[in-house]
């Protein structure tokens, strides 16, 4: 997963041969989906890049044939599913005037996922919809499908318009990070711990997040590590308003920090802009309260090289050890693989910051756990707490 996977995604499901490629070669002015008469030509899913005017670049992907069959057609209904429950907007095409458990089945999935969706009804220079199937779609759905073809240019403009309409603006309109709790001028410092889990020659995509949005509310923002922050805030004329650490120092830090200049992690600030963060703010507490053999989850949303300071796979399972004293079990699952075990094995599930995923993946990747009513946190808030500085790091968010 990288970052231009914040981009709003567009997935285009249906029957196979139904034309999903066709549209999105129609969609983009490009040939970049493979057309055929033979069904089950798209097999995993083909994504591209495009701007659409009003909301910017946007990711649409073609999908394999909800009704595909055979072992492999299975899995690649599999994928298929994966992939709406991610999307930001579901293009559900229907044709030949058929209304049955495969078109349904995507519909109570995007109602239950919470994806928005839109009907469109496809070939039709090939199955002209009659009137009754347009009157049985809108007295079940609430809605008749946009009807077109991709032989019909001027059908384009229209479908761009209404695709442009149904993207929720979540998707696209991205509140600021640290806006309604820093002012211009004020001082941010940033303390970014260079250990071997850093990437060579650059910072991390938070770093870079929290920096860029520091910048974009016209406050001044320092950078240092954290063997030199005690000098940095020793040469400073006037305190700093907000101290932003890697949460894997949040111990270090806090004792340099003085009390009364807020402190919070990147992973922190992430997670708050990403939604869910009253769900972690609940959850967290769950730590002190593991026992003998409870089974703990760690979800990231990246891929990266594992190292012997890894937050996910080495220090959190080592500090929440050692803060329950007692012996647990933790799995860690990276990008949005599926999990080996089911959900309510799992006593807690701690997420990253999700620097690389939209608000709706990250939903989408807790929803199962937060529907069983099991508890979320995330890194850097499950850090603060074991460090015993959870309030603190909630403070300058309590006190906005």
């Amino acid at each position: 997963m990288k970052g231009n996977e914040l981009k709003p995604r567009i997935g285009i499901f249906g029957r196979r041969n139904y034309g999903k490629s066709s549209l999105i070669n129609f969609l983009t002015g490009q040939q970049i989906a493979i057309v055929s008469d033979v069904p089950g030509a798209t097999t995993d899913p083909v994504r591209k890049t495009m701007e659409l005017g009003g909301v910017g670049p946007v990711i649409w992907i073609d999908t394999a044939g909800i009704d595909d069959d055979g072992v492999l057609g299975k899995q690649r209904v599999e994928k298929t599913v994966a992939e709406l429950r991610q999307v930001d907007l579901a293009l559900i095409l229907l044709s030949e005037n058929k209304l049955e458990s495969e078109e349904r089945d995507l519909i109570n999935m995007c109602k239950l996922n919470k994806v928005a969706y839109l009907l469109l009804f496809a070939l039709s220079d090939k199955y002209p919809p009659t009137d009754g199937f347009l009157k049985l779609v809108n007295d079940e759905f609430g809605t008749e499908p946009f009807v077109f073809s991709v032989f019909d240019d001027s059908c384009r403009e229209g479908l761009l318009n209404l695709i442009r309409d149904s993207l929720p603006e979540t998707a696209y309109r991205h509140n600021s990070l640290l806006g309604d709790v820093i002012h211009a001028g004020d001082r941010v410092v940033m303390v970014t711990p260079i250990d071997s889990s850093a990437p060579e020659g650059r910072m991390i995509l938070p770093q870079v997040q929290v920096l860029r949005d520091i910048l974009d509310n016209d406050a001044i923002a320092l950078v240092c590590k954290e063997t030199e922050l005690k000098q940095t805030l020793d040469s400073m004329a006037v305190s700093p308003r907000l101290v932003i650490t890697d949460s894997q120092v949040y111990g270090f830090v806090s004792e340099i920090v003085p009390d009364d200049v807020y402190l919070t992690s990147f992973s922190v600030v992430l997670a708050r802009a990403k939604g869910l963060f009253e769900e972690y703010i609940k959850g967290t507490p769950t730590l002190d309260s593991l026992k003998e053999g409870d089974r703990v989850l760690l979800l990231e949303s990246c891929t990266h090289n594992v190292t012997c300071e890894d937050i996910g796979r080495v220090k959190l399972p080592k500090l929440i050890s050692k803060h329950v004293n007692c012996e647990l079990s933790f799995d860690v699952v990276a990008g949005l693989s599926a999990l080996q075990r089911p959900i309510r094995d799992y006593s807690l599930v701690i997420q990253c910051g999700g620097c690389v995923v939209s608000p709706k993946q990250l939903a989408s990747r807790l929803a199962p756990a937060i529907d069983a009513g099991i508890p979320v946190s995330n890194y850097g808030l499950a850090l603060a707490f074991l460090n015993g500085i959870f309030d603190r790091a909630l403070r300058i968010f309590k006190n906005k």
